[in-house]
């Protein structure tokens, strides 16, 4: 889903995810139309990411290492 199509309520949690990753994850631009669980998603997967000791960077390659592992094709 476009951003300038997202529900008013998905909007927030979309320019949060522009200020600080540059773009918005295909996985909530879907959950989009559900914005009541998008927002709740997007609010988990910053606490995790962004919280804590351990650096954002190695974070997001332990999720790609875990996805490569899984044989995740997405």
């Amino acid at each position: 889903m476009p951003i300038e199509e997202a529900p008013a309520e998905a909007r927030p949690a979309f320019e949060r995810f522009l200020a600080e990753r540059g773009n918005v994850p295909n996985m909530f631009r879907t959950l989009a139309r559900r914005p009541d669980i998008m927002t709740t998603l997007a609010q988990h997967l910053h606490a995790v990411t962004y919280t804590g000791s351990v650096p954002v960077r190695i974070k997001e390659s332990l999720a790609v290492y875990v996805s490569l592992r899984n044989t995740c094709r997405y």
